[in-house]
């Protein structure tokens, strides 16, 4: 029930310095330059020596029921086990149905958020799948919005992209009703997560949209805008009047530009990193499209330690692209993705010498020791 880390090098994400971290209840409840001896509480002390703590990484995109089919029965990707997500520091994370919305179904993806819950993570999905009208639970995307308390909003939805279902204005603005409408009532972010695929109008379909209606640009969260250079080059636009962005994490290839670059490329342009965030796409289509095997949800964090270690990007500024950022967008923060007194007790613990997942918790409880999963 009580834990205290000490001795941690604490990213909040903001650096902290040297702390002791005391948690309860699931929460955080102290964090200070030392906490003595509390033998009331009968708390579990772990020296933390030589690691440095962060909030539990926030994954917005994972097929955790499996993603792929493009390529027939045999191309099903297998669902998500939690212990892939612990291994990969994730302690949140938002569920996609993608193409699929016949093999894979809204009840299964619900339930299987329910089901990773069980193994201490938070876990939320998204309404939809790439089609126009969206599949969903209720049949109408406002009422999941406001009645299912895991619904968070709608998505992947795709445009530019000949899997979509090429929606019309008309189309996307009436969706937006139903998903800003949904979120208010429901208390929820009420987003639309946007499947940008390599199609020659890129973002266009979404700009216009927001050039002709009055939603706000907040809503909308775009994804996979590193899959080619012409797209990319419409996101550092985008981003620039105030758009989210968001970059999946583990594609690099002769079309796709890597996280890092792409993050250094942000700063280099003057954008900065504020309201850009890192998915995985994990357990989905793997690099080079449908049939190549799966995404994997290890990704967000390799691409983490690969843009501050190999390409010197601050580490604070990256962190906050896979929690605080995130968190943000969704409307989970200070709740999710930082590490503050009355925040969950989501921390994540990497070496300071190899920059290597080795303790997680989530909600108070451990599970991840010295790199391997607890059970």
């Amino acid at each position: 029930m009580f834990r205290v880390l000490k001795n941690v090098e604490l990213y909040a994400p903001e650096y902290m310095g040297f702390k002791d971290i005391l948690t309860a209840y699931g929460k955080i409840a102290l964090i200070s330059d030392r906490i003595g001896s509390m033998p009331m509480l009968q708390a579990e002390v772990t020296d933390c020596g030589g690691m440095i703590a962060m909030p539990g990484l926030v994954d917005q995109h994972v097929h955790i029921t499996g993603g792929g089919g493009e390529q027939g029965p045999g191309s099903m990707i297998e669902p998500i086990g939690s212990d892939e997500l612990v291994m990969a520091g994730i302690t949140t994370v938002v569920g996609v149905l993608g193409c699929d919305g016949v093999g894979r179904n809204m009840q299964g993806l619900l339930m299987k958020a329910k089901a990773l819950e069980t193994s201490g993570l938070t876990a939320f999905i998204y309404t939809g799948n790439y089609g126009i009208p969206p599949v969903t639970i209720t049949g109408r995307v406002l009422t999941d919005l406001v009645m299912i308390d895991k619904v968070i909003g709608a998505g992947e939805i795709a445009i530019s992209d000949h899997r979509s279902a090429y929606p019309t204005q008309n189309d996307l603005a009436k969706l937006a009703y139903e998903v800003i409408t949904g979120g208010m009532i429901g208390g929820k972010a009420g987003v639309i997560h946007l499947h940008v695929g390599d199609g020659r109008d890129g973002l266009r379909p979404l700009t216009e949209l927001l050039e002709s209606t009055d939603f706000p640009i907040s809503m909308f969260v775009p994804t996979h805008l590193n899959r080619n250079r012409a797209l990319f080059d419409q996101t550092v636009r985008y981003h620039k009047t105030g758009g989210t962005i968001d970059l999946t994490a583990g594609e690099e290839t002769e079309e796709w530009i890597g996280v890092p670059q792409c993050l250094a490329r942000l700063v280099e342009a003057g954008n900065g990193l504020d309201r850009v965030t890192v998915s995985s796409d994990g357990n989905g289509s793997g690099a080079g499209g449908p049939g190549k095997g799966a995404g994997s949800v290890m990704s967000l964090f390799s691409d983490f330690r690969s843009a501050v270690v190999d390409h010197r990007l601050p580490l604070e500024s990256v962190l906050r692209t896979v929690t605080e950022n995130p968190a943000k967008t969704l409307k989970l923060y200070p709740r999710k993705g930082k590490i503050a007194v009355g925040s969950d007790a989501d921390i994540l613990l990497a070496d300071r010498a190899g920059f290597a997942p080795k303790m997680l918790l989530a909600g108070g409880c451990l599970l991840m020791w010295d790199g391997k999963p607890v059970r």
